[in-house]
């Protein structure tokens, strides 16, 4: 494929007076128009792709930028070349981007050679060279003059305040998801709250729920989606993803390491926790316990496809939901699960099953768009039965105060339910425009956190 048409903003027009507004990305012909008219002329400066064209705020000048690693200035007013920013080569690589300082005397540049430049125009040099790395994910992909600010954006998705008086390390490197995020977690860390998401790409961001200051995960970790994530009583976040693994990462060292990864037979979708060092991870077709970072037993084809899992807050009970619609019931005895022979029904297939903190109730939620809320002490009998959404329900969630849960779905809407009266609900709509909730938790009784695949987390403030 290539770019048909690279287009450069106009900062001021002159009538009567040719300006350019486009070129190919060949780098041969641009467009210029005086009012009337259209005027094609032919630039054969560059020799491959022209990423990026750009006049200056004064409109005096115009540059281009080309994957041949060249910049060339032209006269904004007459199209003549005025000169090729460091003589034959700009950069080592080929340009993506470049941006006018706002008094038009400077230019910042960035580039595949995995560096930003800042440039003298007027005297042809090279004020400042911003080296950002040394992998393929440190490549520069696009940069921005604004005001007193300059920044640049990494092939990671990185964003990059470039510091003037350090070019050898960033102000301040933004570390959010450039993929959809599919799941997130919270959990307290010397006295402060700390939401984790886990995205399609294999990403785990932590994020300080006060400030959004956030950051990745050091080390090497998940190669694929992160499908689930939680927290046991020891500070581990344990995590299961599509590369057939699960991950325990201490969350006081946020570092990846080659021990705490247990590898699976096949695929795992979800994973819930329990007190004594017990995990159960739901796989396709087959449902694993972990005990102490180690498997110490499954149930292979259990004869419905198992897809999500919630440990009961006593650490007994096991509550497996299926496609099939229903929930099942195991005990967790020593180093092996029972089937207790007992069948939930929800009304359709099962997308999530959630324990209150107190144990008092299961509330499961289904593509039926149907939230249903069993009583544990009564023997699991049903509570009561929530309806509002427009769409597949896809994850719960219980505040801490155990008198309310939220739910959020294919239909971009999050409600907060309270157990007593099916009635009595907060709705957001919207919460994430164009796409749906994928995850939700609560940082406590009035703050609840979600996630979708916009790549965005939000803090919302619940009020009853």
């Amino acid at each position: 494929y290539e770019i048909k048409k690279v287009f450069a903003s106009l900062p001021q027009v002159e009538r009567g007076v040719s300006k350019i507004i486009g070129g190919d990305p060949k780098g041969n012909n641009f467009l210029y128009t005086n009012g009337k008219c259209v005027i094609l002329r032919n630039i054969d400066d560059h020799s491959r792709f022209v990423n990026c064209v750009r006049f200056s705020p004064d409109g005096n000048r115009f540059a281009t930028a080309s994957a041949d690693g060249q910049i060339y200035i032209y006269d904004g007013k007459t199209g003549e070349k005025v000169c090729a920013l460091g003589g034959s080569k700009a950069h080592d690589g080929g340009i993506y981007a470049i941006s006018w300082s706002p008094d038009s005397t400077h230019l910042l540049s960035a580039s595949g050679d995995k560096t930003s430049k800042i440039w003298d125009v007027n005297v042809n040099s090279v004020v400042s060279t911003f080296p950002m790395g040394s992998t393929v994910l440190d490549q520069q992909l696009g940069c921005l003059w604004q005001k007193d600010h300059l920044l640049s954006v990494s092939l990671s998705g990185y964003i990059n305040y470039l510091d003037r008086n350090n070019p050898s390390k960033p102000l301040r490197v933004i570390k959010g998801h450039s993929k959809s995020i599919q799941c997130l977690t919270v959990h307290k860390n010397g006295g402060k709250s700390y939401i984790y998401s886990g995205s399609h790409d294999g990403h785990i961001n932590y994020w300080d729920s006060e400030t959004g200051e956030n950051d990745s995960f050091a080390g090497k970790g998940h190669t694929n989606q992160v499908s689930r994530m939680t927290v046991d009583e020891s500070g581990q976040l344990i995590s299961c993803s599509m590369d057939d693994t699960v991950r325990y990462t201490s969350l006081t060292l946020r570092d990846y390491s080659g021990q705490g990864v247990v590898k699976l037979d096949v695929q795992p979708k979800c994973v819930a926790v329990g007190p004594g060092g017990y995990a159960v991870v739901v796989c396709i077709g087959q449902i694993v316990l972990l005990k102490d970072q180690r498997k110490c037993f499954s149930i292979d084809n259990p004869g419905y496809e198992p897809e999500v899992v919630a440990v009961h807050p006593g650490g007994d009970t096991v509550a497996v939901g299926g496609a099939d619609g229903n929930v099942r019931l195991y005990s967790i005895l020593g180093t092996t699960l029972k089937d207790e022979g007992k069948l939930l029904e929800a009304k359709g297939p099962v997308t999530d099953v959630a324990y209150s903190h107190d144990g008092a109730f299961l509330a499961v939620c289904d593509a039926s768009k149907v939230v249903t809320v069993f009583s544990v002490a009564d023997g699991y009998s049903e509570n009561n039965v929530f309806y509002g959404h427009h769409a597949k329900i896809v994850c719960l969630a219980w505040s801490p105060d155990n008198e309310h849960f939220a739910s959020g779905g294919m239909d971009m809407m999050v409600y907060v339910w309270t157990l007593s009266d099916p009635e009595t609900r907060v709705k957001i709509q919207d919460a994430h425009r164009l796409h749906h909730v994928s995850s939700l938790a609560w940082l406590d009784e009035h703050t609840l956190v979600t996630t979708s695949h916009d790549a965005s987390v939000k803090e919302w403030t619940i009020t009853y």
